[in-house]
């Protein structure tokens, strides 16, 4: 089935759901930002333990389901240490884009943040040159990484700047881009699980592990840790917050994400997101005034965000030739 009929076949409520997750995943920086008094390692921690939350009743109801089946796998050595690997790179991901929310504008926290293709591209690139089973990035992977990181190093002339009551700064910038390359070994653990573990399944262990993680770590590394607690997220001055965070980011937003992937190509996916700095600076804008980005942030950003669109592409097409030359060697 070509990618036109395929789309011409999905469901309209698909397309609907689609859009209210890539509006889901864009608000969290800003709602992020409105609980900026709790350090940031905790605040990522409260987040997961209230998604945590969220995912169990749907964990249990797939368990009782497959459970059966597929208990011999969730027991082998090599499942736990995937799920651990998942769950310790989720809480880096988590607990360094939270942290860059706090050290630099939401629009820039954005656009580093969701800047992982342009670093696969490169892991690519260093594991195909010492391992023989391993495709090389392909011409249009590595134009859209040269791009998408032109257009990162036009973005941080703006350092500096003030935006929202925020200061761009390369610090804040780095930690973004720190949660963008741990987010890496988090679709890579997903990408090897989800072949056969079913969502909720896989979802909730992931979250739970990053939520206890971050805990020790907020405990050890915050000076302020004791004022707010570990569950410190039930308090009312907080829960509506988090609650957002855990059904509109959490839920509607991965959770929904996850689900169109069911019904869609992943390319159409993964190009649906990568709006999210877009809306999200105008999520935060528009009801948190967060502000508007600088000047040369509006001329690197949308240049950032075509070399990921490019990257995601060629992926795509590379990913369908291999596809296709393996079908063509067997037959």
């Amino acid at each position: 089935m070509s990618l036109m009929t395929s789309l011409r076949a999905t469901p309209n409520w698909v397309w609907l759901l689609l859009i209210a997750a890539v509006f889901g995943v864009s608000s969290a920086g800003a709602l992020f930002q409105q609980v900026d008094d709790v350090p940031p390692l905790l605040r990522a921690s409260w987040r997961l333990q209230l998604t945590s939350l969220v995912l169990a009743p749907l964990a249990i109801m797939q368990w009782r389901i497959h459970g059966q089946s597929l208990k011999h796998r969730f027991t082998e050595r090599e499942t736990i240490l995937w799920l651990l690997g998942g769950g310790i790179f989720l809480a880096l991901h988590f607990g360094a884009w939270v942290a860059s929310l706090d050290e630099t504008s939401l629009t820039h926290s954005l656009l580093f943040v969701t800047a992982h293709p342009l670093i696969i591209v490169f892991g690519m690139a260093l594991i195909a040159k010492y391992f023989v089973n391993y495709r090389s990035p392909s011409r249009w992977e590595i134009i859209g990484a040269c791009i998408g990181f032109i257009g990162a190093a036009l973005a941080l002339i703006d350092l500096g700047d003030e935006q929202g009551g925020r200061t761009v700064t390369a610090w804040g910038d780095f930690l973004a881009f720190l949660g963008a390359l741990f987010v890496v070994g988090y679709i890579v653990s997903g990408r090897v699980l989800r072949k056969w573990m079913p969502i909720f399944l896989y979802a909730f262990p992931v979250t739970l592990i990053g939520a206890v993680i971050l805990i020790p770590a907020s405990y050890f590394v915050e000076d302020n840790f004791s004022q707010f607690g570990v569950f410190g997220w039930i308090q009312m001055d907080y829960f509506g917050w988090f609650l957002a965070l855990a059904l509109i980011a959490g839920l509607l937003g991965h959770t929904g994400l996850n689900t169109c992937l069911r019904y869609v190509p992943p390319l159409v996916v993964s190009t649906s997101v990568t709006m999210e700095p877009i809306i999200g600076s105008l999520i935060g804008f528009m009801l948190f005034d967060t502000g508007l980005p600088g000047f040369w942030t509006w001329i690197g950003g949308p240049i950032l965000i075509i070399g990921i669109l490019l990257v995601i592409i060629g992926s795509s097409r590379a990913d369908a030739n291999n596809e296709t030359s393996e079908v063509l060697e067997e037959s």
